[in-house]
């Protein structure tokens, strides 16, 4: 892994935007991220947070028509629709929000379902996008490890798209939902100096904000929690595969994003039962401070003991080779 060269940041504010999904509806999911962009900047927020893939649709209750060796055409067509629902990254929608960034001039952070445009063109992927305040796409990270039945509508991303971005706020980076449960995951994102870490999910359930404030403990950085508000009537009335929710409850997912200090303290939040935005002001401070007793890849790191590496290469499917040296 190389060498971090940490940079001082001033103290700001961040915000993490719990929206509530259009299914199927990509522009108009676009269309609020561009209006919580404006709304979050209003209120003096220079970094801003949306859910996992919130562009494109976390499908909360659908199966796809699948079973263990079989597939229905219904749920064909309903894949064909959620395929088409996803971005290309970059593409159209990072564009516009890119132009939301820019006017505003904050960072943004949002959840996309990402359709790939360079191999097979058949895969998608769960990603974070990441803005900058020029509305310059920084860069992107792709999910490692789907999991349980997202892996029926999710590849697996590699090592390539693991950034760390330095930011006026502090160096910036994150992983998705449980990603976060995997320990060297979280470590490399330690290792590149990570200072506000976004942790967005569509994970609702109490126990996640102990995930939440363990990272922040453990990494002596603040934590971004952000997660959607859905209820089954925010599916379309056309949606063919419409059975498949009967045994949902009405709320499918009461939110719960959070933020949290360096310490593990609350900031704000949890959210839950409705959609809205969550801001909290960040202090370089408060980081040295918590680093006095603990910091994870400084005094407190065993490297003569415990080696980590990190392969950040791209893995493609297919890998031509021309020849020569």
């Amino acid at each position: 892994m190389p060498e971090v060269e940490l940079t001082d940041f001033a103290p700001g504010r961040v915000a993490v935007v719990q929206a509530a999904p259009h299914f199927f509806g990509t522009a108009a999911n676009v269309d609020e991220v561009v209006r919580s962009t404006a709304e979050a900047a209003g209120q003096g927020a220079g970094l801003v947070v949306f859910p996992e893939a919130y562009i494109g649709g976390y499908p909360w209750g659908l199966a796809f028509g699948t079973a263990v060796g079989g597939r229905s055409a219904a749920g064909r067509r309903t894949w064909q629709r959620y395929y088409e629902s996803a971005v290309a990254v970059p593409g159209p929608e990072t564009r516009r929000m890119a132009e939301a960034a820019a006017e505003h001039g904050v960072m943004l952070i949002v959840g996309v379902v990402e359709r790939d445009t360079t191999y097979s063109g058949g895969t998608l992927f769960c990603t974070l996008v990441y803005i900058g305040p020029d509305g310059t796409l920084l860069g992107k990270h792709r999910k490692l490890k789907p999991t349980a039945a997202e892996r029926l509508i999710w590849g697996e991303g590699d090592g390539s798209t693991m950034p760390v971005f330095d930011t006026d706020l502090g160096r910036v980076g994150g992983l998705i939902c449980w990603e976060n449960y995997m320990p060297l995951a979280r470590m490399a994102m330690y290792g590149q100096g990570v200072q506000i870490y976004a942790a967005p999910t569509a994970d609702a359930r109490p126990r996640w904000q102990s995930t939440l404030q363990h990272i922040a403990i453990e990494g002596r950085c603040y934590v971004l929690g952000c997660n959607q508000y859905v209820t089954r009537a925010m599916y379309p009335t056309d949606l063919e595969l419409a059975h498949e929710l009967e045994a949902w409850p009405e709320t499918l997912c009461v939110g719960g994003s959070a933020i949290y200090g360096p310490m593990g303290d609350l900031l704000a939040g949890p959210l839950e039962g409705e959609a809205g935005i969550l801001v909290a002001d960040v202090d370089p401070g408060e980081i040295a401070r918590a680093k006095f007793d603990f910091d994870v890849t400084g005094h407190y790191a065993r490297p003569d003991v415990f080696h980590f590496d990190v392969d950040t290469r791209p893995h493609p499917p297919v890998d031509y080779y021309s020849g020569g040296e």
